[in-house]
């Protein structure tokens, strides 16, 4: 988490991390979920970002005590993550969906099967919306904090 705050506030994304870093976005990915790295990964990317690796391993070590980031920061980041799939699925729709039309239009103008594709894919991604902007009331983010306080024993 330490490190995707540190990329944020730069304004990277992580390609960009990584291309500076000389590490592959896999990589970066997988240090940002707080999975274990190596010394030299954690000194490429403390480099780049001008920390001191040190830290950057004890917060990789330790992540769900790490003090740098609060849980509001880690909600927030958790819903940025979300919605930016959502953003990514819905742009792959497009573009191949597109594709298709175009393919379907220059092959077999009398039959659209490329609204076959169109209609299923897309009621996925509509699907995928809703629960990324929280509009499906059992699968939003109260919901779930309802039921782990419940599960938990809890009163709210």
């Amino acid at each position: 988490m330490l490190i995707q705050k540190l990329r944020l506030q730069r304004g990277w994304s992580q390609e960009q991390l990584a291309e500076m870093s000389g590490l592959s976005v896999r990589t970066i990915q997988r240090l940002e979920r707080g999975k274990p790295a190596s010394v030299e990964t954690l000194k490429a990317v403390g480099a780049v970002l001008e920390v001191d690796f040190a830290n950057l391993k004890e917060a990789t070590m330790n992540t769900t005590a790490n003090p740098t980031v609060s849980p509001d920061e880690a909600l927030a980041l958790s819903r940025v993550r979300r919605l930016k799939r959502f953003y990514v699925h819905l742009a792959q729709f497009v573009v191949v969906t597109t594709i298709f039309t175009i393919i379907n239009l220059l092959t077999s103008r009398y039959y659209l099967w490329s609204l076959w594709i169109a209609f299923g894919w897309g009621s996925g991604v509509l699907v995928h919306g809703l629960k990324a902007f929280d509009k499906i009331p059992f699968l939003s983010g109260e919901w779930e904090r309802r039921q782990v306080e419940k599960q938990l024993g809890r009163r709210l």
